[in-house]
């Protein structure tokens, strides 16, 4: 009976990830700590294992819907994902070398950089500009997708937020372009730690078929959401998350 309670709180937990996901990311703050209070017993790397699984089902999910009414620049979006990729599984292999605190305190700093940023640039993402995507900017996104994807595989939390805000201040994104561009690179770096994850044994696949389907609909509806209520309320949303990161990883390190 427990055991079917907690796998009905997971798929519940699930569910809220995928909508989160599908418009500012950040489910796995969400869906980890599920997992965590689920599956106690399990070390570090089979939790984020699974995770990936089911994120990489909304992320797939959400994209899908994005890349339909959206148009993107694939000279930007394919060198950033292939870089995303490459090192989002370096940062997998490395998993047990990199020290977690160092990393949690760079993210903190960060995290409270973007929302003051994106609190005072009240225009910030309402409106998307066509810039010409030279070299300049393909090496840029080249490098941002390499720290950003190094980050996801070794750690991850609120690594979805940190691609939307690439798209929206360095390539003048307005919200839902660069939800969609996050989308796709979400996709690439989750499908570069499963391919470290999956063959160590680090993905609970009985737990994860029924989490990937509820992912999987609450992404449907996240994108529907973001796509009646368009950057305004993405904006919000977007703020919401970051103050939410910032609260819970301050508790963390402080408390």
């Amino acid at each position: 009976m427990l055991f079917e309670s907690i796998n009905f709180s997971l798929v519940f937990f699930a569910f809220c990830a995928g909508l989160v996901d599908a418009t500012v990311g950040g489910g796995g703050l969400i869906l980890v700590p599920a997992l965590l209070y689920a599956y106690p017993q399990l070390n570090i790397a089979t939790i984020f294992g699974t995770n990936k699984a089911v994120a990489l089902a909304s992320a797939s999910s959400s994209a899908i819907g994005f890349i339909r009414r959206v148009s993107l620049p694939w000279t930007l979006i394919i060198p950033t994902m292939l870089s995303a990729f490459l090192f989002a599984y370096l940062g997998a292999i490395s998993i047990s070398v990199i020290p977690k605190t160092f990393l949690q305190y760079a993210v903190f700093v960060l995290l409270i950089v973007m929302a003051v940023y994106t609190f005072l640039k009240k225009d910030l993402g309402h409106v998307h500009r066509q810039i010409q995507m030279g070299k300049k900017q393909i090496v840029s996104g080249i490098c941002f997708g390499a720290l950003i994807g190094f980050y996801d595989g070794v750690f991850g939390p609120g690594s979805g937020s940190f691609f939307l805000f690439l798209f929206i201040k360095v390539f003048a994104f307005d919200f839902i372009h660069a939800v969609a561009a996050a989308k796709l690179l979400n996709i690439a770096t989750f499908i570069a730690a499963l391919i470290f994850f999956i063959p160590e044994g680090h993905v609970i696949w009985s737990a994860s078929m029924y989490m990937v389907l509820a992912a999987i609909i609450g992404a449907y509806v996240g994108t529907l959401v973001a796509f009646k209520y368009g950057s305004a309320f993405i904006r919000v949303f977007f703020l919401l998350l970051l103050l939410f990161l910032i609260g819970r990883m301050g508790y963390q390190l402080f408390f």
